[in-house]
């Protein structure tokens, strides 16, 4: 921490405290300091006789200044970056934000890359994402309201929506949950995706993360409420149901014509993608009945020499492929798609001319993978990662019988799920035709509002 000590040509002594790293004295030397310690205090038709009412009156060379009058208050607006300027014989201090340290620029999301749309990604400076949403949204129905949570972090967060728009029921909602927040510190906004959450022990997330400004502008616009978080790329999105992690920003950049093949094919994969390894045990193991005589025997015939059973097999090779998947993330850019690349496609070979699993297994596993790399949001698919587990030991166990209980309880886990008020599973439960019917079919922008393309109603 710097304190320093300056004397003002009428005698008056001024302590400048900062820490350094945190705050910049750039703006306030020559802004401040210099007019004060060779000019004194400014004086207009009336005499000024304090610095605080110098800056309420005539001169405002700092953004933002504010006057504290408590030892806390001074302490923490120190320790956020401010400047703080005491002076010998006045009561309150002057605190003005003057930020010193480095931060990221803007860049494009990793994770959400789109084809078509804005490249602008949110960064961990909370002003600056506050000012990618109101270049979209130039309105002033776009409020924002601001919460200190942390004990020690004291990590701003801000509550954002569009007035008229959003639900007054969810926004006391939020509000009342995030006064009930108590924690040591926020890092990350998902400390307070936990907090927020209806069912925190569900395996789906009832809160939508994003790093993209346009996602969150348009999410606005529907209605929706979104906290965005001091420190963190990422901000919330509430409420949402089931159907918000699999839809994708290119949905709305690309033509409606082709968005619909687009849904279709990633809705079926998204079954695919925890549904087919326990298919595949119950139907070679269970009900060979159901399969093709010729597949049957090709199936039968690469498992001969195979010593273990179905289940086992599905079962090693998913804990295999779970096991790449993570290296892959979890290491190096430069070395993440090499390992699983070179990984899968050796320990693959490897493993079948050891025959140790069969041919058919690597088949049902590549491209069960392939159908979870479809979900365009990486917090949806973990999900289904587990889901595939539970649903194999389920087929495994009881066949197409158990495949069927996994289902019903999987059904009623989602419609019996929440999120702030909102049924998770809608619009199919509860059912809503014209809902249901955009869900699948993406309608062009002018048909949105019941008009046709110059603007009349059909």
């Amino acid at each position: 921490m710097i304190l320093r000590s300056y004397r003002l040509k009428d005698g008056t002594m001024l302590l400048l405290a900062y820490l350094d790293g945190m705050a910049s004295l750039d703006s306030a030397e020559e802004n401040l300091l210099k007019p004060l310690l060779f000019g004194g205090l400014p004086q207009g038709m009336a005499r000024i006789q304090s610095l605080a009412e110098m800056f309420a009156r005539e001169w405002m060379p700092l953004s933002n200044v504010k006057t504290v009058d408590s030892m806390e208050e001074l302490v923490r607006h120190i320790l956020l970056g401010s400047l703080a300027m005491l002076v010998n014989g006045e009561p309150t201090a002057l605190v003005a934000p003057a930020p010193g340290y480095e931060t990221r620029g803007i860049q494009e999301p990793h994770k959400e890359s789109t084809l078509r749309g804005s490249k602008e990604g949110f960064v961990e400076q909370l002003r600056t994402n506050t000012t990618l949403l109101r270049r979209r949204i130039v309105h002033d129905g776009l409020k924002t309201e601001s919460f200190t949570i942390g004990t020690y972090t004291q990590t701003e967060v801000v509550l954002t929506y569009i007035k008229g728009k959003a639900s007054e029921r969810v926004l006391a909602d939020v509000r009342e949950r995030l006064g009930k927040i108590e924690a040591d510190g926020v890092i990350d906004s998902a400390y307070l995706e936990e907090w927020l959450e209806d069912n925190s022990f569900s395996l789906f997330p009832q809160i939508l993360n994003t790093e993209r400004p346009d996602i969150v502008a348009a999410s606005l616009l529907e209605g929706k409420v979104a906290l965005l978080t001091n420190g963190t790329p990422f901000a919330l999105i509430m409420p949402i149901t089931f159907w918000s992690g699999l839809q994708s920003a290119d949905d709305y950049f690309e033509r409606f014509v082709f968005v619909i093949l687009t849904r279709m094919v990633r809705y079926i994969l998204t079954f695919v993608s925890f549904a087919l390894p326990a298919l595949y045990v119950a139907l070679s193991t269970f009900h060979p009945e159901m399969v093709p005589s010729n597949l049957m025997i090709g199936i039968a015939t690469a498992r001969e020499n195979s010593p273990f059973p179905t289940m086992i097999e599905v079962l090693l090779m998913m804990f295999v492929f779970d096991g790449l998947q993570e290296a892959g993330v979890h290491l190096p850019n430069q070395l993440g798609p090499v390992v699983s690349i070179i990984g899968a496609l050796v320990i693959g070979q490897a493993a079948v001319e050891a025959g140790i699993i069969s041919t058919p297994i690597i088949i049902v596993i590549s491209l069960t993978g392939i159908a979870a790399y479809t979900i365009p949001r990486y917090s949806a698919t973990l999900p289904f990662r587990l889901l595939r587990y539970l649903m194999l030991i389920f087929a495994g166990w009881l066949g197409f019988v158990g495949f069927a209980f996994g289902v019903i309880f999987l059904l009623l886990h989602l419609v019996m799920l929440e999120s702030f008020g909102t049924p998770f599973f809608s619009p199919v439960a509860p059912f809503d035709g014209p809902r249901l019917k955009n869900l699948i079919v993406r309608y062009p922008f002018w048909a949105k509002n019941g008009r046709n393309k110059k603007g009349r109603r059909p």
